[in-house]
């Protein structure tokens, strides 16, 4: 049986069990090999779970400080950083994007908001021009081709998940704002004022604690299982291919949609900061109406490129759609894989989970979906 290290509240007990539980065999092939799992309440820290290995062979134990690639659950980290442009003025989620990126007019993209950007809805779901994985490394090349190209459709009128290009679209926003990456806005503004171990572009320093990812079954790759063109898009220009994250290129770039590097217990701290008004291990990063404004809805209906139902907010999934959650006051998002993060404003709770073994799936599994259900029996008793 695997053995579980960290702490957990006892109220939360069964939290535990369910994490354990997660590294057997469960008969639906979700078995874990490493993982992490945390969850906060009022800001403080009250599961702390981590087990299994760091590898596919099973050599390398998952250790406290192990990180691992946690894909599009990065976005969230995207979202906070221009959550936290706009709390302080420098950003207007309402103004057309070419306000701060005058090249991104073109093609009919004058009116493209912000907001759009944030909202999967601006029509830039993936690259019209052949790009191969290495072309991801290099932020003018990628952000210059969104820049020029027209749109899949009609931006602001159908939500389609951006997977990978919403990184670039939203990071260049910041660039031309503050003047630096957002990698680098991420880390000195979010990361390291609440000394969170998550990192937009990792440091070579810093690759013996990444766990290796080892990649879906064959044929459950998301253009596995999916016959729409966009989603073929963006699913195979360039081909996603789960071994690039353990090379040192994928790690040290900076993709903001997709590359964020961490552990279940820095995304559920960092994110105290929209469960609890702004503050985090102390500090008040965000004003509480800045932290509430991930939840304004921006669009709903069918996503045109998972085929699923969605209600989007400002870079957060809101409850509804294909994730009913008990209340209009959660968010939540899911890496390519089986990462998840949820935040309960009204509960101000914060639950995240991260692994190596991944499904084929962009919105959570049942291994993080077991642990919120366990969580959320045990905040109700």
């Amino acid at each position: 049986m695997t053995e579980i290290h960290g702490k957990t509240d006892p109220r939360f007990a069964a939290v535990r069990e369910a994490f354990a539980a997660n590294f057997g065999d469960s008969g639906d092939g979700l078995d874990d090999i490493g993982a992490s799992f945390a969850a906060t309440v009022e800001g403080e820290t009250v599961v702390d779970l981590w087990g299994g290995h760091a590898d596919p062979d099973r050599t390398r134990p998952w250790q406290k400080d192990t990180i691992v690639n946690v894909y599009s659950t990065t976005k969230t980290m995207t979202a906070l950083t221009a959550l936290l442009l706009a709390d302080r003025g420098e950003l207007d989620f309402a103004a057309p994007v070419a306000k701060y990126w005058p090249e991104f007019a073109a093609n009919g993209k004058a009116e493209v908001t912000v907001a759009q950007l944030m909202s999967h809805s601006a029509g830039l779901s993936g690259f019209k021009e052949k790009v191969s994985k290495t072309d991801l490394y290099d932020w003018d090349k990628v952000t210059g081709l969104l820049a020029a190209q027209a749109p899949f459709w009609a931006p602001g009128t159908a939500p389609g998940y951006h997977a990978v290009t919403q990184g670039y679209l939203v990071g260049e926003v910041v660039r031309r704002i503050t003047g630096r990456t957002l990698g680098q806005v991420f880390k000195s503004e979010i990361a390291d004022p609440l000394g969170a171990d998550f990192h937009i572009g990792l440091p070579a320093s810093e690759d013996h604690r990444v766990a290796d990812l080892l990649p879906p079954p064959a044929g459950g790759g998301i253009a596995d299982v999916s016959d729409r063109p966009l989603t073929a898009n963006m699913a195979g220009n360039p081909p996603i291919n789960p071994l690039e994250t353990r090379t040192r290129a994928w790690r040290g770039a900076e993709i903001p949609a997709a590359n964020g590097h961490g552990n279940a217990r820095s995304v559920a701290e960092i994110h105290v900061l929209l469960a609890n008004g702004g503050v985090a291990n102390g500090k008040r990063i965000l004003s509480e109406a800045g932290a509430r404004r991930a939840l304004e809805p921006q669009i709903a209906g069918d996503d045109i490129v998972l085929g699923i139902p969605v209600r989007y907010g400002l870079g957060f999934g809101l409850s509804g759609g294909a994730l009913p959650l008990p209340h209009d006051q959660f968010l939540y998002w899911g890496g390519y894989g089986g990462s998840l993060v949820i935040i309960d404003q009204k509960a101000r709770t914060t639950f995240a989970y991260a692994m190596n073994k991944m499904a084929s799936t962009t919105t959570g599994d049942l291994r993080a979906f077991r642990l919120a259900m366990a969580m959320w029996q045990a905040l109700a008793a």
